[in-house]
């Protein structure tokens, strides 16, 4: 005996196509009443009507088949964490874009001033630093927890830092996708904890400029500062190294950011 609707019937209520309610039966987000033992033939109930409504909503806002599996799942206590982690993403997202819209007007616009460059011979420095081989898609996590363990390092040990932490990035790690980083704070005497160590930020002939505002663009500034370097017949001869002048451990405006970014170079020519 049949019992509710047609799979066709429930589509054209509930506009989720025929294709995609064989998908969530397959993956049992949204199961059917009664499948005919026949014939195969799936059939709803009217009463499933809003679940689908909710599942859709879900699904428009680009929440994954799994966790729209949890989310109905849950109990009412624990949905909020999962609505609140999934909003949290929808908002990076935006964030992202937003950015990537600023960068796309910022590299179109013919009229932005020139790029300065500072050449510099940076003498060498002692710093307590973290180091590790990382994949490019990893070194912003790995970053973060790097710069946790020195900062929870240094005030276990009461060192105050002697400058503004940086990093140096091989440029494998660009070029490759993997390749060696050190991300460090100035320290007089660091200390040999876990993953931070002692290390020498070596002398460096440097091409420097400063990156301002947020780290979204940050490769658009690399981009001027490299064609800086290639237009005035100077060659790279090291890791670059960013120096966090005033960066996110300092103050949330994001505007007032300022990434010191030093490219290693050698003049090839005279002059």
């Amino acid at each position: 005996m049949r019992a509710g609707l047609s799979i066709g019937d429930f589509s054209q209520i509930t506009h989720l196509s025929v294709k995609t309610l064989r998908h969530y039966h397959e993956a049992g987000l949204l199961e059917p009443a009664q499948v005919d033992p026949g014939t195969g033939y799936r059939y709803y109930s009217t009463t499933q009507v809003p679940t689908a409504q909710v599942i859709r909503r879900f699904r428009d806002l680009g929440m994954p088949v799994r966790e729209v599996v949890a989310l109905l799942a849950a109990q009412p206590e624990d949905r909020s964490a999962l609505l609140t982690a999934h909003l949290q993403r929808l908002e990076d997202q935006l964030g992202e874009t937003r950015a990537a819209v600023v960068s796309l007007r910022r590299l179109l616009n013919p009229a932005e001033a020139p790029i300065e460059v500072e050449l510099r011979a940076a003498s060498a420095f002692t710093v307590a630093a973290v180091q590790a081989t990382v994949d490019i898609e990893e070194v912003l996590g790995w970053y973060d927890a790097a710069m946790t363990e020195l900062d929870q390092t240094l005030r276990a040990h009461r060192l105050v830092p002697t400058g503004p932490c940086g990093g140096l990035y091989e440029n494998a790690l660009f070029t490759d996708g993997r390749g060696h980083a050190v991300v460090y704070v100035p320290v007089a005497d660091p200390p040999r904890v876990g993953a931070v160590e002692p290390f020498v930020v070596p002398a460096a002939e440097l091409a420097v400029t400063v990156h301002r505002g947020p780290h979204d663009d940050l490769d658009v500034t690399y981009g001027r500062l490299g064609r800086h370097v290639a237009e005035h017949a100077l060659a790279v001869a090291g890791p670059v190294r960013e120096t966090y002048l005033v960066g996110p451990r300092d103050t949330a405006d994001a505007m007032a950011w300022r990434t010191e970014i030093g490219w290693p170079v050698f003049r090839t020519t005279a002059g």
